[in-house]
């Protein structure tokens, strides 16, 4: 009963996150382009956001997860409970820090760090309560809320900015507004189903689970979460340092497309965390296995699908639109970045079978190294061999190969699992022929007739031959759910 609750929230999850990503793509193509510096000013506010809210969290919401499951219903309240409170004095010592810096010159040019932190303080909230949200599988609602409504407000304050009404300042307030507006949604969403009775009482909390590990965890978590941050949103902190605002909007249009790809396994991972952990407490090891291989195939089947179509068909779709002059720039970024996207879901929640065993402390290490290596190459590509914003994604596929091995190698050598089978490679061999094939087809001088040709074709090919040679069990389940219905 539960797998099926699992499976229905994974659905809804799936969709409205590509609602989420469909209106983000339409905003890309058609709003964004027309002022691309003051799309960089946004990404650069956000990402400053993003670096801030997990020392705001502490790694509140992965002790969520890991500690859920040892505790009962009165105990999980407590320590939700306490997670909050947390939050929050965290986040009034981080202000008052803040406060204290700007009198401090060499931080009078920073302004943009005022605008970021109430977004960063919605964004821990969010995080926090999304957590929650999952473990008791109500994940749909909190994920259309958190997912829609910035979409929906960025392309808003766009069209104000564009026509004169807003200033971009004023408009960067109303978009910090948004973010408040999302954490109250989700926490009166959540709290209808579960009531967290806050107290200052947490005894009986940590009889059951001590303190310090409690406090061990979550900072191990937090170096990791804010290494990745730092990791993935280097990039945006980067190019307005040492190229443009443009460029930084540039880039952006070109890792809001690539990150259509990961959809499906950002539903997942969230989703199938708290099982994960439970694997890993139960010591079931070959469960943990098998379905390490089923979800990490699934993912990369789904991703490879996606990629191709974008390989194939990209520049083609681009020159059918009127804003195609602004957006061929980012071509080369979306097909890096998309193949960096392809790799980290074909290797499946190797993150999460480390954050959630006794070796978790492996993730600072691994996350530690990928800082280190990202900073550095972004360093050589940017001004050594002067390649811009190709030279950033560069760098960013290059240092996840490296990261994902590293966790690879990990996995294998504690667990002796790996997400790969011989189903697997002939799966990447199916993608590679299919792609190579089509990709040296006839090109045709029509635009439109192109790309659904050699798209269209693609996606075929592919769908009969994985389906035919039986090498993702999801995929051919469904497939024969639905040629037996259509039969009966």
């Amino acid at each position: 009963m539960q797998n099926k609750a699992t499976h229905k929230q994974a659905f809804f999850f799936t969709i409205i996150n590509y609602v989420g990503i469909l209106i983000g793509i339409v905003s890309t193509l058609f709003i964004y382009p027309k002022n691309k510096e003051m799309l960089g000013v946004f990404r650069y506010v956000e990402s400053l956001s993003q670096i801030i809210f997990p020392i705001m969290l502490l790694g509140a919401s992965q002790a969520l997860i890991k500690f859920g499951p040892k505790l009962d219903n009165r105990q999980e309240k407590q320590l939700f409970n306490y997670s909050v409170i947390s939050i929050v004095i965290i986040s009034l010592f981080l202000l008052t820090s803040i406060g204290l810096l700007s009198f401090f010159p060499i931080f009078k040019g920073f302004k943009y760090i005022y605008l970021a932190f109430p977004i960063a303080f919605s964004l821990a909230l969010i995080d926090l309560f999304k957590k929650q949200a999952t473990i008791i599988q109500k994940i749909a609602v909190p994920t259309f809320f958190d997912n829609i409504v910035p979409k929906l407000a960025l392309p808003l304050v766009f069209i104000l900015v564009l026509n004169n009404y807003f200033s971009v300042d004023n408009s960067l307030v109303f978009y910090c507004i948004s973010y408040g507006l999302i954490a109250i949604l989700i926490a009166c969403y959540l709290f209808y189903f579960f009531k967290p009775a806050f107290n200052f009482n947490f005894k009986s909390l940590f009889t059951e689970i001590s303190k310090t590990e409690l406090y061990r965890f979550s900072l191990f978590a937090f170096a990791g979460s804010l290494g990745s941050v730092f990791a993935f949103r280097i990039d945006a902190i980067m190019i307005p340092k040492f190229l443009s605002m443009e460029d930084n909007g540039t880039f952006s249009i070109g890792v809001t497309l690539a990150s259509a790809l990961a959809v499906p396994a950002t539903g997942i991972f969230i989703l199938y965390a708290p099982l994960i952990s439970n694997y890993i407490k139960d010591n079931a090891i070959a469960e943990l296995d098998s379905k390490y291989k089923e979800i990490s195939k699934l993912l990369f089947f789904i991703g490879a699908l996606l990629y191709s179509c974008i390989f194939l068909g990209i520049e083609n779709l681009f020159m059918l639109l009127p804003t195609h002059e602004n957006l061929m720039a980012s071509v080369p970024v979306i097909l890096i970045l998309g193949f960096n996207v392809l790799i980290n879901m074909g290797t499946g929640f190797n993150g999460e079978i480390i954050t959630y065993s006794k070796y978790f402390r492996f993730n600072l290490v691994a996350i530690s190294i990928l800082i280190v290596l990202n900073i550095a190459l972004n360093l050589f590509f940017i001004k050594v061999m002067h390649l811009g914003i190709e030279g950033v994604a560069f760098a960013s596929l290059i240092a996840m190969i490296l990261f994902n091995i590293s966790k690879l190698l990990f996995i294998y050598q504690k667990f002796n699992i790996l997400p790969f089978d011989k189903s697997y490679l002939k799966l990447i061999l199916v993608f590679l022929i299919v792609l190579v094939t089509t990709y040296y087809l006839p090109i045709i001088e029509n635009n439109l007739f192109n790309l659904i040709y050699k798209t269209g074709l693609c996606l075929a090919l592919n769908l009969f031959l994985i389906y035919k040679l039986k090498l993702v069990f999801s995929y051919t389940f469904w497939i024969e759910k639905i040629i037996l219905k259509l039969k009966n």
